[in-house]
């Protein structure tokens, strides 16, 4: 869910092991982490689970049992219910006590969490192994992890008032439905400091529908392709999401810590690289000019949402960066080769849900579709 995480320190086993071409002559500085959100689904049948399946002192206990000694997990955010600073959390609703302090929680999938990380390189690799790790766990209960950013089946949910504020407990039970990345970068000081967040904020708002076009992946509801006003549409959890959550957050006590949200989730190791590059480039380049409100990005999400790159907008902006990206982020040593795959996706308007609706139209259901998306590559 959209909640606040604490990255922990980077693990110097693993920063030996996986470094960029520029960290590999110095620490550049820059910080990398990834939160990513999974459906659970039925490991035989593929049938997707909800809270009504899941347990979370039985989900929990596999998670803590997993190895992750070769992780450095101490800076984790413990939660309560949660008892462990590990890598992986049991995502879902949270039930209160009178007092509003989370007691027990609903699931609703389970989230990996990268340590933090001095190169992208390192932190997908991290993301690999966590993720095959808790495949192997999540086997022993009888179930597999899915990358899909919304819960294909069920399109409603009710819960208790778990927050203090409206409208942060009515985004609590939204967020029971949805699924995304968390993408996290960190500057080097000297960028951090004459960072302009609510410049930035407007950049954001400016170019992030067009570079959310390119990832929409979540064209299932309720058993069948999303079908809105006569078409199919491209995502569902960015047609939800988009109105009450939030694109960006500063965690200004972590460094900053600087998180993008509104991607979606992915089975490809190469789109969470380029979402790393996409994000850099829209906090190091101050020759993109756009900007745009709160209101205008809201308004734009949900025509993206629905017809994706056909939108008017989506193209010019999102060609505008990646056309500037890899001059821009060369000067800090980072390889762009593979924004190929976006510019490839913007040449033929082909973004993964297509990908996903070919593979229902074919297969007539959702578990036969969501065995094509558990395995990480």
């Amino acid at each position: 869910m959209d909640q606040h995480r604490q990255l922990p320190q980077a693990q110097p086993r693993q920063t030996a092991q996986f470094r960029s071409r520029r960290s590999e002559r110095r620490d550049s500085g820059f910080r990398f982490g990834l939160e990513a959100e999974f459906l659970l689904v039925d490991a035989v049948s593929f049938r997707p689970l909800w809270h009504p399946d899941l347990k979370f002192c039985a989900l929990n206990s596999a998670l803590e049992a997993i190895p992750v000694d070769d992780f450095r997990c101490d800076g984790f955010k413990v939660e309560p219910p949660h008892r462990k600073s590990i890598p992986y959390v049991v995502e879902g609703y949270h039930l209160p006590d009178p007092d509003m302090n989370p007691i027990d929680l609903m699931p609703k999938g389970v989230e990996i969490r990268t340590p933090v990380c001095t190169s992208i390189d390192e932190c997908l690799a991290s993301l690999k192994t966590l993720h095959a790790r808790l495949q192997q766990a999540l086997q022993h209960l009888g179930y597999q992890a899915v990358a899909l950013s919304f819960h294909p089946t069920e399109v409603a949910f009710e819960g208790p008032q778990n927050k203090r504020r409206h409208d942060f407990w009515q985004w609590a039970m939204e967020a029971m439905l949805a699924y995304g990345p968390d993408v996290n970068i960190s500057l080097p000081e000297h960028l951090a400091t004459g960072l302009d967040l609510r410049d930035l904020n407007e950049k954001v708002n400016y170019y992030i529908p067009a570079l959310t076009a390119l990832t929409l992946a979540s064209p299932l509801r309720q058993g069948d392709l999303w079908r809105i006003r006569g078409r199919i549409g491209k995502s569902v959890r960015t047609y939800h999401r988009s109105v009450a959550a939030p694109a960006i957050e500063i965690h200004p006590d972590e460094g900053p810590r600087l998180e993008l949200k509104p991607f979606e989730m992915t089975h490809a190791l190469s789109d969470y690289h380029n979402y790393f590059l996409l994000w850099l480039e829209l906090l190091l380049d101050d020759e993109l000019k756009g900007r745009a409100s709160d209101q205008t990005r809201i308004y734009d999400m949900g025509r993206i949402a629905c017809d994706g790159l056909n939108v008017e907008i989506a193209r010019e902006r999102a060609s505008e960066v990646l056309l500037r990206a890899p001059d821009v982020l060369a000067a800090w040593g980072f390889d762009c080769s593979p924004l190929d795959i976006l510019r490839r996706r913007l040449e033929t308007g082909r973004v993964p849900a297509d990908d996903i609706i070919a593979i229902f139209q074919q297969e007539r259901s959702v578990p036969a579709t969501l065995r094509h998306l558990c395995d990480l590559h």
